[in-house]
């Protein structure tokens, strides 16, 4: 059992202080990463707090499963924004802070008075990190997007179609939102580190359709990558309609055979060591040639085994290959038991949750959860009065409902 450790060493961006006026996934997942990694992450809600806290499951209202992993590591405070005095104490709060992050869009920013002109001339030196949609010069600027609807824009839907033949579907994770977050959370700090050594902030815009697409078409752009193209679009391996756990003769393994060291050692494995001077199998080259045919050779094969028979053999001639795993056997893994991966911790007001540990391994300046998921604006006067405000001032910001505290430890259970 690990309880959250509030007097865990700072982790390597100690001494960072962000903003983070963003909400649902891709912001609050990069501002997780920072926070796990020490940086302080003072998360600004509207009264009704984050949309994602209504996502259960739960145990609370507000604190719902995926809002207590993203916001880990963080403090909340109410602010709303639509109000003179919660732009105020917003712009006071970002005086105090590295950087400032967002996720709405540049337009709903300078309604609301938070544009970066206007949080520069608060804090010159603050780095204003923007993550939307599209890129203000082009012609999608301003336009909402989603998880689901950047995956379909960049290709990932209809990649799926094209190596199935079944319909464009979307994968089944947020998969733009937290690739997004990570270029995100790198973003963020690459500024924070320029301004830091030149004394000068700077807006920085991370827009998730070219920011996935730079994903997608870095393995897809293929014969395109010339001028003029010599081939299309795509990588053959990829799209190989075979490219999938491997049907066993009992269940389903992950196998890649990719070198050829390791194929020269599959044709000891399965008896055919005439395959070696094959004209399809024979070299690196002639396989990618020939990738369907490769794919569909080894999924007819790996049918004729069990998926035991199949380890034995494949790890015996030191082959890749891997159990498939659902999400619930994955918190069974006994790799990510030994690593301590999944960490058992009790929350104040939530009781025992399981979340996954922070990333990496920092050998002076470890990350750790130093701070539950914070219940919506428990850290509201806490923070307001280190930006300044005196006891007056934050009662009136209380009873004009421009901030709020949470009355109790825990609302009432769900029915």
């Amino acid at each position: 059992m690990t309880s959250v450790d509030a007097t865990a060493g700072g982790g390597p961006l100690q001494g960072i202080r962000i903003l983070d006026l963003t909400a649902v996934v891709m912001g609050p997942y990069a501002t997780q990463i920072l926070g796990d990694l020490g940086a302080d992450v003072i998360k600004v809600e509207p009264p009704a707090g984050d949309n994602l806290r209504a996502v259960g499951p739960m145990r609370h209202a507000g604190m719902g499963a995926m809002a207590l992993h993203l916001n880990r590591n963080k403090r909340s405070v109410v602010l709303d924004l639509k109000q003179p005095a919660g732009r105020d104490a917003c712009l006071r709060l970002a005086a105090g802070c590295d950087a400032l992050i967002y996720n709405t869009r540049p337009q709903a920013m300078a309604r609301l008075g938070l544009d970066h002109a206007a949080v520069a001339a608060a804090n010159p030196k603050i780095v204003y990190i923007g993550c939307f949609g599209y890129g203000e010069d082009g012609p999608y600027a301003g336009k909402p997007a989603y998880d689901d609807l950047i995956q379909g824009a960049t290709g990932i839907a209809s990649l799926f179609a094209q190596q199935s033949g079944a319909a464009p579907r979307y994968a089944p994770v947020t998969l733009a939102d937290r690739a997004v977050g990570l270029q995100a959370a790198i973003a963020l700090l690459a500024a924070v580190l320029h301004a830091q050594r030149s004394g000068r902030g700077q807006a920085v815009e991370v827009p998730m359709f070219e920011a996935l697409s730079q994903l997608v078409m870095g393995d897809h752009l293929g014969g395109h990558s010339f001028e003029p193209p010599i081939g299309p679009t795509g990588y053959a391996r990829l799209l190989a309609p075979h490219r999938k756990p491997y049907a066993t003769a009992d269940g389903h393994l992950s196998v890649l055979i990719y070198n050829d060291k390791q194929w020269l050692a599959f044709f000891d494995v399965i008896g055919r060591p005439e395959l070696r001077d094959s004209p399809v199998f024979g070299s690196h080259t002639a396989r990618a040639a020939h990738i369907g045919e490769v794919y569909a050779f080894v999924a007819e094969l790996m049918a004729t085994r069990t998926s035991d028979q199949w380890l034995a053999a494949l790890e015996a001639a030191d082959i890749p290959v891997a159990r498939l795993h659902t999400t619930q056997s994955l918190l069974d893994d006994p790799h990510l038991r030994a690593v301590g991966f999944f960490r058992q911790v009790d929350h104040p007001s939530e009781g025992r949750l399981r979340t996954p540990a922070p990333i990496g391994r920092y050998g002076e300046t470890p990350a750790a959860l130093r701070r539950p998921a914070p219940r919506i604006g428990e850290h509201s006067v806490e923070l307001l009065r280190e930006a300044g405000y005196d006891a007056g001032e934050i009662a009136a910001l209380l009873a004009n409902g421009t901030t709020l505290q949470p009355t109790s430890p825990t609302d009432e259970p769900l029915p």
